[in-house]
């Protein structure tokens, strides 16, 4: 039975090591060579990095190689994984389309390409031997220009049959100068009908109060109760939830060890915030959904309760989920009118 929901996921970081390894021996000669045996390439791959914005740097790697033709291959592979060896049920999945898109063209050109990368991901997310819920968040990127961000979020508007909700991405310490144009962008998002996250609140230089208003989830947000704690009661109000994503802090170089998330899982339930434990990038970690709370449980960060809140409140605050209970809620219903071959041919 599939119990998980994972609300944070790149598309660029969800491709496993030796998923990857095997595309450049079979189709670049130069990483091939510069990676004769899989080993080497899991440890450059996975190993942990200084900064935020050097372990970024591993997205354009996978970026340059999700093309048209090529986005199916990974996605396909991604599902399947997911379904078997994570027990997913619901997964966002999120991305830049802009650059999918051939570097060749134009701007122009690559906005309107956007589209057809959209519409590659959403088709080639329907596998129907790994029925998992799949919708798209289209990320508007700090290092792009304004049009292509506004473009977007109207691509996001468009195709609301594949897309669930907009983000900023891009290393949350590059806002600063173009806060305003950010704010504006949600702004124009919420105006159109469309659910927001971003990512805030990572690194001690990405807290920006005044982005908070706009977003309906908060793309990691763990120096909220490390560093601002006074800001749980209004986040606790609005009902926005943290979407904090273990493995990450320890490959950025933000955390030294899981143990320090305690006073972040601490405060938040003391204060009645919600948290939807995710992988941001479980392939560039290598370490898929349910490794990530079973870490934060023998590190005693979390106990068992809080562990069912956090699977529970994923499922509450996913965009698209859309029956009112998880489904390990919805078994146990069944489960009470009827066997258990009858309740989970019903699930």
């Amino acid at each position: 039975m599939a119990l998980y929901a994972d609300l944070h996921r790149h598309l660029g970081g969800s491709v496993v090591p030796r998923v990857l390894w095997r595309y450049f021996k079979r189709h670049n000669e130069e990483m091939a060579q510069r990676f004769p045996k899989y080993l080497g390439f899991e440890e450059f791959y996975t190993r942990k990095r200084n900064t935020l914005d050097e372990y970024l740097e591993l997205h354009t790697l996978v970026e340059s190689v999700q093309t048209e033709d090529t986005l199916p291959y990974f996605i396909y592979r991604l599902i399947r994984g997911a379904y078997i060896f994570e027990n997913l049920a619901y997964l966002e999945l999120r991305y830049t389309p802009y650059l999918r898109t051939p570097e060749h063209l134009d701007q122009s050109q690559r906005i309107e390409a956007m589209t057809n990368i959209v519409e590659i991901v959403g088709k080639a997310s329907q596998v129907s031997e790994y029925p998992i819920i799949i919708s798209q968040i289209l990320c508007t990127h700090s290092r792009l220009p304004y049009e292509v961000n506004k473009a977007i979020v109207d691509l996001a508007a468009d195709r609301k049959d594949y897309v669930c909700a907009i983000d900023v991405a891009g290393g949350d310490s590059h806002y600063r100068e173009r806060l305003e144009e950010f704010i504006g962008l949600y702004k124009y998002a919420r105006s159109l009908g469309l659910k927001t996250t971003g990512h805030l609140y990572e690194t001690p230089d990405g807290c920006y109060p005044e982005l908070l208003p706009y977003l309906m989830r908060i793309g990691h947000g763990i120096q909220i109760p490390l560093k601002y704690p006074e800001l749980l009661p209004e986040i606790a109000q609005a009902k926005q939830c943290l979407e904090v994503c273990p493995t990450t802090y320890l490959k950025t170089g933000t955390l030294e060890d899981l143990s320090a998330l305690k006073v972040v899982f601490d405060r938040c339930f003391e204060a009645g915030v919600d948290i939807a434990i995710c992988t941001d990038n479980a392939g560039l970690h290598n370490v898929r959904l349910p490794f990530e709370y079973e870490n934060l449980l023998t590190k005693d960060v979390i106990d068992f309760h809080q562990l069912q809140a956090c699977q529970d409140a994923a499922f509450r605050h996913a965009f698209a989920w859309p029956y009112k209970e998880p489904p390990a809620s919805l078994l146990m219903g069944l489960l009470k009118d009827n066997s258990p071959e009858e309740a989970l041919l019903s699930v």
